[in-house]
């Protein structure tokens, strides 16, 4: 993959001269490992529209010289990283570094200010935003490949979960065999902490898992991810251990249709906001509106929450690969919550859903061993 590092480094420049920026010192590790494939503790990396220079210390010379593209130079720094940046500056003539607002901390950005000041450099440091997240929405048929794995390990765990489920296991304990089922069929890890919530617990759309135990009658919502090299995968199911109520199909039912409605009409050029309405009016109409309080859904790939969003606020348009959730939920507090969540691809005309496991409220019924 050394060659998609590669390019990216390239396209980033084009966008740095298009965008004037004389440098880019870029911290996030998302973005490191996007550009560079550095996964270590330590690493930054200045990039100039000619030049790509990679910092760390002498614990991750190897590692980095052997994941490094070739357009990226590495730079072995010690404590006195000013001392090696600034001849760097000085002889590039670069007077105005970006820094990525989102990711570099208030206590980061003082100090290196405060090392610039003290090399003698008249540094000027220029907030930026969202270029490389922009670049990261288009996945690359490598890094489908990977979300699409971490997908299929998620499956696999969910069904074996869903099959073991018996009366008196813990939501922690259905927690706890998720990320080991994980580990079992290959993935790296956990997109994120699983949510298991029974009963009147699937009404807290961010539910932190108790010792409340399973019983018959009780309705369960799973909302799960697994990393494959580093890569994420999200989805969320319903589990009824009984046939559901009229209220849990009608909640379902409505659930369901808004999702459904708004993975039809998403394709290229969709605006975030529009998706989000198309789900949200169906849920509105059934008078549900209030109980609706999150957006549709998110971007993902490296991070389990990325752009682009499908959002009352997010007004841009979704690019082509780009992967996306769709995830309304109905949420009635003190008495239980529906959400369902599919994982999808965005293509021109249209998407491709990459979660295979059946929504069918049918589906989502089981038995509960006595």
């Amino acid at each position: 993959m050394k060659n998609e590092y590669y390019s990216r480094i390239v396209t980033l420049q084009k966008l740095l001269k298009e965008n004037n920026i004389e440098a880019f010192f870029i911290t996030d590790p998302f973005n490191i490992r996007y550009l560079a494939n550095f996964t270590g503790t330590n690493g930054q990396i200045l990039v100039t529209p000619k030049k790509c220079l990679f910092f760390t210390d002498f614990r991750y010379r190897t590692v980095a010289k052997k994941v490094l593209p070739d357009n990226i130079k590495f730079i072995e720094i010690d404590n006195n990283f000013q001392k090696t940046l600034d001849p760097l500056l000085q002889k590039n003539k670069i007077k105005t570094i970006g820094f990525e607002e989102k990711h570099l901390t208030v206590l980061r950005y003082r100090k290196l200010k405060k090392v610039f000041a003290a090399g003698g450099s008249k540094i000027k440091f220029r907030p930026v935003q969202d270029i490389i997240e922009s670049l990261r929405e288009r996945k690359s048929q490598e890094e489908l490949r990977y979300i699409i794995k971490a997908q299929r390990i998620a499956e696999k765990v969910f069904l074996e979960v869903k099959n073991s489920l018996k009366q008196g296991k813990t939501e922690i304990d259905i927690a706890r065999e998720i990320e080991q089922l994980g580990q079992k069929y290959g993935a790296d890890g956990i997109s994120f902490p699983a949510i298991v919530g029974f009963g009147k617990n699937s009404a807290s759309p961010h539910h932190q898992n108790t010792n409340r135990r399973l019983k018959k009658g009780d309705i369960v919502l799973i909302d799960m991810g697994m990393k494959y090299k580093g890569y994420c995968s999200d989805m969320t199911r319903m589990i009824f251990t009984k046939k559901p109520t009229p209220i849990e199909q009608k909640i379902y039912s409505i659930v369901l249709e808004a999702q459904e409605k708004a993975i039809k009409q998403l394709k290229v050029g969709v605006k975030g906001s529009a998706a989000d309405e198309w789900a949200r009016k169906i849920i509105q109409h059934a008078g549900y509106g209030k109980y609706f309080g999150h957006s549709l859904g998110h971007g993902i790939g490296l991070e389990v929450h990325e752009s682009p969003s499908l959002a009352v606020n997010y007004h841009k348009t979704l690019p082509e690969n780009t992967v996306v959730t769709v995830e309304p939920g109905i949420y009635l507090e003190n008495f239980f919550g529906v959400r369902i969540e599919d994982m999808v691809l965005v293509e021109s005309n249209g998407v491709i859903n990459l979660t295979k496991i059946s929504k069918q409220i049918n589906d989502c019924v089981i038995k509960l061993p006595s």
